[in-house]
Parts: C-alpha cells; structure tokens; sequence
C-alpha cells in the first residue's frame, strides 16, 4: 500500500511540474531552408547564420532554384551547371547543412504554378520553421522570381489540399527575407542582424569552395568588377577580400540594429554581420520570438 501511494504522489509530482518533462524532452531543433536563385546565392547571403545554426544542432538547407549554366564568361550548359553543383555541395560539407540545385535553366525561372508546387513541396518535405530567400525587387529576374515564389507559398504551405502528396507545415512559417540596397519600390528594413564574426571563416572558405563565380579569371565576379587582378591567387584574395567587405557594410550600415540585440558592448565589436527582414506573407513572429529563433547570443 505505501508503495501504491508513493507512486500517486510521484505520478502527481510529475504532471503538476511541467518543468520535470521539460528537463528530460529537449526542445525540437529548428528547421530552416534557404533558397537562392543561383547556386551562391544563399551562400552569400546566409552562410554565416546557417553555420551558427548548424552548431547549434539545428537542421539548415540551402536550395537553388536554378542550375546556374550561364553564370559564367568561358563555360556554359551541362558541364558548368555540374561544376557548380559540385561547389555549392562542398560549400553545405564545410558549413554542416544540406543543399539541392534544382534543374532549372539559369536566366529562366517564372513564377509559374508548377514551381510554385515544387517550392511549396521542399518547404513542407523539410517542415521548416523558417524559411529564407529574395525580396521580390531586383535587378535578376531570377531573384526576384524567387521572391515572388516564396511569396506565393507563404500561405498555401499550410493548406492540407494544396500538393496534397506532401504534408502541410504544422503552422506557418516564418518568412525572412535577405539584405539588399534596393530602394525602390521599397527599401530593406532589417528584422534581424547576425552577427558571424564567430563563424566568419567558414563563410570564407565556403566562397573559396565557388571558384567558378569567385576565383576563375572568367568567373562572372572576375570579369563584372573593377580592378580585378591578373594573377589567380592575387584575383581569388581579391574577390574573397571584396566579400568579406560586404560583412563589414552590412554591420556598419545596421549598427544600431546589433546593439540593440547583442548590446552595446559586444554589438559595437562585431566585424561581420547578416541582416534579414520578416517577411509580411508569413507569420508575423514577435520581436522576441525571432531574437529566441536567431542564434543571437
């Protein structure tokens, strides 16, 4: 009998102190998936916060939308869309995350129904938590259909009937768009700035895995800026060296925005950041609930 009571009061113990199943059931890692139009896109834009991520045992997938078989000045068609899925897959190993490249001519996605399906698919096979990509406004249609697709998707994403073959997002997600200095028809507003100064080298070695857009001679990079070396090792620490400037700009031009989330001491330190906005289509989490979903610590 007094072991009979002993284990109702245990049983009572338990269920009155949701703290004892916390303890012992840890919380479900984020899911996150990361589309780009071409295959360094989200590699740019996102490698840092996805390495953060990845550490922190979250689970990180990076998707181009297209193959990317014009991007570049002396190779075109099947042979470089193959170089390039090879680079974005070295780049995923180095950062500890996913990726895929869809087979979509470069210079060609629309926002048509059928990949607004294929999108919806990937989002609800990964049953992400947060999704990232374009803003809708920029200068490659690519990009912007990206964005346009992302947008067509926030809702039906969660709807049991739309590509019924897969299941529906548990709710929906959260949209995050990546930085831009695109002013019109509106500019970027940062919801989020990261700072990757933690993580920076990995960033690094991942646009060093991509010599096809930053380090051949013909490299898209290479051939579009000014002032590029001749020599292929002073041109790739060029081109790297222009990048790393690019995380410089990005906390620069957002530093009120880190102080207020790391705090002034260790916001003003931070050399290199990521800047993303939420999205307007997708859940609209609160301030706090993304400071808790972003690896700000």
């Amino acid at each position: 009998m007094r072991a009979i009571i002993a284990a109702a009061v245990l049983l009572t113990i338990v269920v009155a102190h949701p703290s004892v199943h916390t303890a012992q059931t840890p919380p479900r890692p984020l899911r996150v998936i990361a589309f780009g139009a071409h295959p360094d896109d989200a590699e740019l834009r996102a490698s840092g916060v996805a390495a953060l991520w990845a550490a922190a045992g979250h689970k990180v997938k990076f998707v181009a939308m297209t193959n990317g078989d014009i991007g570049h000045f002396e190779s075109a068609g099947g042979p470089l869309a193959k170089r390039r899925k090879a680079e974005v897959a070295e780049c995923a190993r180095i950062l500890g995350i996913e990726n895929e490249v869809l087979d979509i001519h470069d210079g060609e996605l629309m926002p048509s129904l059928e990949n607004r399906r294929t999108v919806a698919r990937l989002i609800r096979d990964w049953q992400a938590d947060i999704v990232m990509g374009h803003r809708p406004y920029d200068y490659h249609p690519d990009h912007r259909y990206t964005g346009v697709l992302l947008d067509d998707a926030a809702v039906v994403v969660a709807a049991p009937f739309f590509v019924p073959d897969t299941k529906p997002t548990a709710r929906n997600p959260v949209f995050m768009y990546y930085s831009d200095n695109f002013q019109d028809p509106k500019p970027f507003t940062p919801s989020m700035v990261v700072g990757i100064d933690a993580v920076a080298d990995k960033k690094w070695k991942c646009i060093d895995a991509m010599p096809s857009q930053f380090g051949d001679k013909d490299s898209w990079q290479a051939r579009t800026l000014p002032n590029v070396p001749q020599g292929d090792g002073e041109r790739q620490a060029y081109l790297l060296d222009i990048v790393k400037k690019r995380g410089t700009a990005v906390a620069d031009q957002y530093r009120e925005r880190l102080i207020a989330l790391y705090g002034p001491e260790r916001g003003k330190k931070i050399q290199y950041a990521e800047a993303f906005q939420l999205g307007q289509y997708g859940r609209q989490a609160s301030p706090d609930e993304l400071k808790a979903m972003f690896p700000i610590q």
